[in-house]
Parts: C-alpha cells; structure tokens; sequence
C-alpha cells in the first residue's frame, strides 16, 4: 500500500510539473491584447492531430472582430480540406483585469481566459462532431503573441482528462487600414 501511494503522490507531482500558468509570461513582450488584436480582418491555417500526432485535418480560417464597449465579436468562417465548411460567432467579454468569459453556439456553458504577457489561455468546452457522433470535448487552448502580426496558437483536446486531439493554428492579422 505504501507503495501505491508513493507511486501515486510521483505522478501527481509529475503532471503538476509539467503544468504552466499564464502568469508565467507576464513579462513577455510583445503584449498580447485580443481584442487589439483581433479587431478588423485576422486570417489562420491550422491542422488537428490525433493523439498520436498523425494529421487528420487541415483547414483556413477568415475571422472578422469588432469591438463594441467591452466585448470582442468574432466571426469565424472555417473551410477544411476536405470541403466542409463552419462558421463560429464567439461573444468575448472582458471582466477583469486580463480576465475574460466567452460564448458561442457550440460552446458548452462559458469559456473562461486570462492573458498576461504575450500569451492567453482559454478554457472551454466544446461539441465536436467526428466519426458521425458527437462529443463533448474540453479545450486548454493557448495564444501566443509573436510580433504584431502574427500569432501561434496550440490547443490540447481532452475527454476524460486525457488528450484525444491537438490543434495547431499560425494566424496573420490585416494592418491595413
């Protein structure tokens, strides 16, 4: 039993090791400000991998933001490699100090993000359709700020606390007036 335990309270250790907190870019520059950032025309490609990283899809994403008070509208139109087409309307409101609650239609409950840095995280839960079923999925989804343009973005697809998928995004932001 002693040994159950031991081996238990290493593994815990291990994955709390291996988790980061935004705080720790908080001096990263350049700033990451979403709704800067993603206000006017912003363009991304990404792929999704499965867990064990092959590429399963890839896709390009035309977003258009707009900033009214304290809430960022983004509009989302996604074309995958296949042909299917989407389009997601995310409802960003700032409600805090680099604190921010999200919604959209296919988005379980409220998103919940903290920036600090050149970098956000968000949380949320969504429903992804795969294999003709549908699945309640939960996203650790991270935005990196690379210069005033361009962004990284990685995100971490779970069920049951055990990654299934991870999506990788590089986005370019329009500066032209």
């Amino acid at each position: 039993m002693k040994r159950i335990l031991t081996l238990a309270l290493a593994f815990t250790m291990l994955l709390a090791g291996c988790s980061t907190e935004v705080a720790e870019y908080r001096q990263q520059q350049p700033r990451l400000d979403i709704f800067h950032y993603f206000q006017g025309k912003t363009e991304a490609w990404g792929m999704v991998q499965d867990r064990s990283g092959k590429q399963i899809r890839r896709f390009h994403v035309e977003i258009a933001g707009d900033v009214i008070g304290d809430t960022l509208t983004l509009n989302e139109h996604f074309v995958y490699d296949d042909g299917e087409k989407q389009q997601r309307v995310w409802h960003i409101r700032r409600v805090g100090n680099d604190r921010y609650e999200g919604t959209a239609g296919d988005i379980e409950g409220v998103a919940t993000g903290q920036a600090a840095g050149n970098a956000f995280n968000w949380h949320y839960s969504m429903n992804v359709k795969a294999n003709g079923k549908t699945w309640l999925l939960n996203f650790d989804d991270w935005m990196y700020l690379q210069d005033e343009t361009h962004l990284f973005n990685k995100t971490e697809m779970k069920k049951f606390g055990v990654t299934v998928a991870t999506v990788t995004l590089f986005f370019t932001r329009n500066t032209q007036a």
